[in-house]
């Protein structure tokens, strides 16, 4: 089934449907597309085959680059946004009819399960193929590694509002004393705020948020310079040795990895 990435479709609503698992390909050709902010009662597997999409929830902020995907338990709000040209396939799951986390993680999508997902999504939910496809994805999705590559939110208003501006305004290059002037603290008790909230220093905080973005862009096809400007690098070399640092390798060999391997790319 192929529908345009909006929500709620006008006549399809997965909760209606009782099949154990579902999948529905989107093709994005807009400049950008948005699901905005809705929650299902089944849970949903946020896949890219090409392009990226950002999944938001009120915990966080999680990046599906191709070949990986994004679990979200059943109840859970969140929004996802998709890049030009993004390929992506939501495959809904009732709860239960598998053995997956209840909280909201990225995962590896091996090349198997990549085309089970694809063969599911273009057979119809009463069909007895469906069904049985349906089965092994559930036997194949638990199986799948768990990656670290999400931002950590909070609630806490101070951090919600630096949050926010980070992400419109990725190459915004203000000290935590700038940051902490703005919210009204001081230098120290931002930086303890920070670790509290999200486990992270405020530096890898907004590093997270750079790569985040930088893969986004990367996946939608921009290239290394344009994205080192855009995250406010001073030179091309800084970025990526900042990439290499966190994910174990260059940028382009790094997508390259995940397109070949089925998302085994990631470094935890």
């Amino acid at each position: 089934m192929r529908q345009p990435l909006r929500w709620p479709w006008l006549d399809f609503d997965v909760d209606d449907v009782l099949s154990p698992a579902i999948a529905v390909g989107v093709d994005v050709t807009e400049t950008r597309a948005e699901v905005p902010e809705h929650w299902h009662r089944k849970g949903q597997l946020v896949f890219a085959l090409g392009g990226g999409v950002t999944c938001r929830v009120p915990s966080g902020l999680w990046m599906v680059p191709p070949h990986c995907g994004v679990w979200i338990p059943g109840g859970m709000q969140h929004s996802n946004v998709a890049t030009a040209n993004a390929r992506i396939f939501f495959v809904y799951i009732e709860p239960g009819a598998a053995d997956l986390p209840d909280r909201c993680c990225t995962l590896s999508i091996s090349p198997l399960l990549r085309e089970l997902i694809i063969e599911l999504s273009d057979c119809a939910p009463d069909d007895a193929r469906c069904e049985f496809l349906g089965k092994v994805v559930l036997a194949e999705l638990p199986l799948m590694p768990v990656q670290q590559l999400h931002l950590p939110l909070s609630a806490e208003p101070r951090l919600r509002r630096i949050a926010e501006a980070l992400a419109d305004d990725p190459a915004n290059r203000s000290t935590l004393a700038q940051w902490a002037d703005r919210v009204a603290l001081s230098e120290s008790s931002l930086a303890r705020l920070v670790v509290k909230e999200t486990g992270l220093s405020f530096g890898r905080w907004r590093q997270q948020l750079h790569l985040i973005v930088a893969l986004r862009e990367l996946s939608a096809g921009a290239s290394v310079q344009q994205v080192s400007g855009d995250l406010g690098y001073e030179s091309v070399t800084a970025f990526i040795t900042m990439f290499k640092k966190a994910l174990g390798k260059p940028p382009a060999r790094y997508l390259s990895d995940i397109s070949q391997n089925g998302g085994s790319a990631f470094v935890a």
